[in-house]
């Protein structure tokens, strides 16, 4: 399966930052054992589902193009994407939370490309090409939820994080790693376990994204829909977990009806989930969605706003009532009775309109940080945005006139008057001062000798965001993963036994005549431990109606079930598939 590389529209307008995190899916390094596992759990998910899942996941099977034979390729996904506005692309493991909503604000599914080993055909922490491709990509062709997860993708990527969220989230990449990667010795494992433990029991108030993250977990990925006592799966986690999406459906998990309280229910990627959330219908997801939403920075801004940003220590944006954007590093808030009345960027800061900079107020003309007052001016109670041209020119405020402008909260500035700039509404949205001082109280905030003074105008800040308003502004082209996913090792003994589920593979597809008898008499004497082969040979034989190597390779898998009890269900389940369901394709 080598299709033409064929991209996405899509694809080719996403910013630089998020393209950072795109790596090209190499489909010659898929094995023929990634190929049997994925063959594996879609039979069996197709079987399975098409009873449990929502309508929509069979459906978007076949709308996505996404074949039970054979592991996708995301080129050829992308030509049949882009007929429901979609695209998908590639990357390594997980990547940052805001980045990953980010993308799907744009309409692009993320998939990492690397798929689950044997050893974890039920179910893997670290994402792979059966949860992302075979989960999420099917239920995305159902136009009302794909609505919901690129309207979460543009609310969530605007969350603000805590400092602690990205320790979090490299300390669950390398636990994801590590459980997946063959032969990792088991202190590795234990100390990575411990550590994100130790972080789930420190977390602290949770921020905006480890909440919206829990809806996205309860939703995307693990949420049921229906009636709580005959709900259906549409959560991606779900639909690839062979072993999940049946014990889900048990009594054993509590299901509960959903709502805004899932935002503080935390989870554990390592472990089934004890509870699961069922929406109604998908038009729910996206109230609960907007409820949560009213609640954030995003769109209250105020005092909070801009302490979850000093808190994140991260690049952020407040956003003022004339729709001027100060995007940096905030780390000081001066607050007076209840409100904030100055704020202060430290280093690189960018000022905007709508999302784009303005002329000669970016990065490196505000490279040392940035300071202003916000609110109305003492004693006056009027807001220079309110003014009209007859109160600026009471209060002296135009080119060339020196003036003294005093803020509620005891801003106080001093300075010449050069010049201003207004919105398209005609607000005044910046003023600049040369010989300026900026006090609060007996503090000295800005001095003449550090250069011009501007000063952004507004009477509030209506809204508080991760990231900057115009991603041109900054150079966001620096994301390193301390981690990286771990390759299967090729010995010897591995590449023989991928021969052998090779060689059955091209008789299965007529592609030659091949000898299976011998080829499951060498399973047995060098591979005696492995069990899927045995499976597609019993399959194989049980087509061609060869009966003495059916109860043979049957006899044998008897007895693997006695020798390797953690596996016995799994042969079971792919019995199944061939002596109850032979329609299966």
């Amino acid at each position: 399966m080598n299709p033409s590389f064929e991209t996405n529209p899509l694809i080719e307008r996403l910013p630089k930052h998020l393209k950072q995190f795109i790596k090209p899916q190499d489909y010659d390094e898929y094995t023929p054992i990634n190929q049997a596992v994925w063959r594996y759990v879609m039979r069996k998910n197709v079987d399975y589902l098409g009873k449990v899942a929502h309508s929509s996941y069979l459906d978007g099977l076949r709308q996505t193009g996404i074949s039970i034979e054979s592991i996708p390729n995301m080129y050829g996904m992308n030509r049949i994407l882009k007929e429901i506005g979609w695209a998908a692309v590639a990357v390594d493991g997980f990547i940052p939370p805001n980045a990953f909503m980010e993308f799907q604000a744009y309409n692009v599914l993320v998939i990492a490309s690397d798929i689950r080993q044997l050893e974890h055909i039920e179910y893997t922490p670290a994402p792979d090409i059966i949860h992302e491709g075979a989960g999420h990509a099917p239920i995305i062709a159902n136009p009302e939820y794909a609505e919901y997860l690129r309207r979460f993708g543009e609310i969530g990527c605007k969350a603000i994080s805590s400092a602690r969220d990205y320790e979090m989230y490299e300390a669950i990449r390398l636990l994801s790693i590590l459980k997946e990667a063959e032969g990792t010795p088991q202190n590795e494992i234990e100390a990575a376990e411990k550590r994100v433990d130790e972080l789930q029991n420190d977390m602290g108030e949770l921020s905006e994204m480890a909440q919206i993250r829990n809806l996205h977990w309860w939703t995307v990925e693990y949420g049921l829909i229906g009636t709580v006592d005959n709900p259906k799966i549409y959560g991606a986690g779900l639909l690839s977990s062979i072993g999940e999406s049946a014990w889900c459906m048990t009594d054993n998990v509590k299901k509960i009806p959903y709502d805004i309280s899932a935002a503080n229910q935390s989870f554990d990627i390592t472990k089934p989930q004890p509870q699961l959330y069922v929406t109604p219908d998908f038009a729910h997801l996206n109230l609960v969605l907007e409820e949560f939403a009213n609640k954030m920075a995003l769109r209250t801004g105020g005092l909070s706003g801009i302490q979850k940003l000093i808190h994140s220590k991260a690049l952020g944006t407040i956003e003022l009532s004339t729709g001027i954007q100060v995007s940096g590093v905030f780390t000081n808030v001066i607050e007076h009775e209840g409100k904030p009345v100055y704020i202060q960027t430290t280093g690189k800061t960018a000022l905007s309109y709508r999302e784009k900079e303005l002329v000669g107020h970016g990065t490196e003309y505000h490279a040392e940080g940035f300071g202003s007052p916000i609110g109305k001016l003492k004693g006056i109670n009027l807001a220079i945005e309110d003014m009209s041209p007859r109160d600026l020119s009471a209060y002296a405020i135009f080119e060339g006139q020196v003036v003294t402008l005093e803020f509620e909260g005891n801003i106080k500035v001093s300075g010449e008057i050069i010049t201003g700039s207004r919105n398209l509404q005609g607000k005044i949205i910046t003023i600049s001062f040369k010989n300026c001082t900026v006090t609060h109280n007996d503090t000295v905030l800005f001095q003449p000798e550090w250069g011009i003074y501007d000063m952004a105008v507004g009477k509030k800040i209506i809204a508080a965001f991760s990231g900057p308003a115009d991603v041109k502004s900054f150079d966001l082209i620096t994301h390193v993963p301390s981690s990286q996913t771990i390759k299967a090792q090729k010995t010897p003994e591995r590449l023989k036994l991928e021969a052998l589920y090779q060689n059955i593979r091209d008789i299965r597809e007529g592609k030659t005549t091949g000898n299976p008898d011998a080829i499951f008499e060498t399973l047995q004497n060098e591979h005696p431990k492995d069990w899927l082969l045995s499976v597609e040979i019993a399959e194989l034989a049980h087509k061609n109606n060869n009966h003495a190597l059916e109860n043979k390779v049957l006899a044998h898998l008897e007895l693997l079930k006695t020798t390797r009890p953690e596996v016995a269900h799994l042969i079971s389940n792919g019995l199944e598939l061939i002596f109850e369901n032979e329609s299966v394709n």
